[in-house]
């Protein structure tokens, strides 16, 4: 059975798991989500212990977690991209990047976001408030500052995985959504070269451009760029 994810095309963690799937060229069916199903009543409502996506289907196999679907593809499908770095020691140190990014890259700029909007798995208070929650948003932005100021520096003094990694799949779209909530600043010149770097990478650039018709969902409203 071909595989199977199910997602949506401007959502972050959706890149993570879409990422590996195109830099490897691996067959896939990509099912996008009906919003106009409750989530807990759709397929990855009731896949995900609460109801989030992307999930991945393999066959009667079924992986939640995009970190979790970037290691499962790096073992069953693997490819040119080195997902996984092969020495074990380096694979620590993606993993650990791959935190990073996830809980104070991704985490962050979604605190802001989330900062727009009143209790969404609530039915009766679901969409934007009529004032974004202020402090949460300033203890977002600056824990992105703190995030980028910590990538910096492990940047000056360490090397990246090659391109594709499991960082990559988690940096990629962390630091496209973050800098459009908290710009990288310019004492943060390696963060934004890798940024620069990473959104022209093929895989990366498809899914900029397939979720390019749903920006007008960004609270903010999404900038001129990219």
């Amino acid at each position: 059975m071909m595989l199977e994810l199910h997602g949506h095309p401007f959502s972050s963690y959706t890149w993570k798991a879409l990422i590996p799937l195109y830099a490897n060229g691996t067959e896939f069916t990509f099912r996008e989500i009906d919003q106009s199903v409750p989530k807990f009543e759709s397929f990855t409502g009731r896949a995900h212990p609460s109801g989030q996506f992307p999930v991945l289907v393999d066959g009667g196999q079924v992986v939640v977690e995009s970190t979790s679907i970037v290691e499962h593809l790096a073992v069953h499908y693997p490819g040119p991209a080195p997902l996984i770095p092969a020495d074990p020691a380096q694979a620590a140190v993606a993993r650990m990047l791959d935190r990073v990014f996830d809980n104070y890259v991704m985490g962050n700029m979604q605190r802001v976001i989330a900062a727009h909007f009143v209790d969404r798995d609530d039915p009766a208070a679901g969409g934007l408030r009529a004032e974004p929650y202020e402090p949460e948003i300033a203890a977002g932005k600056a824990g992105l500052r703190r995030a980028y100021a910590w990538l910096e520096r492990w940047l000056e003094a360490n090397v990246l995985p090659p391109h594709v990694s499991l960082v990559t799949c988690a940096a990629a779209p962390a630091l496209f959504y973050a800098d459009w909530v908290e710009p990288i600043p310019a004492s943060c010149p390696r963060l934004a070269a890798l940024r620069a770097e990473l959104l022209a990478l093929p895989a990366v650039v498809r899914c900029v451009e397939d979720a390019r018709p749903y920006r007008a969902y960004f609270p903010y409203g999404a900038p001129d760029r990219d």
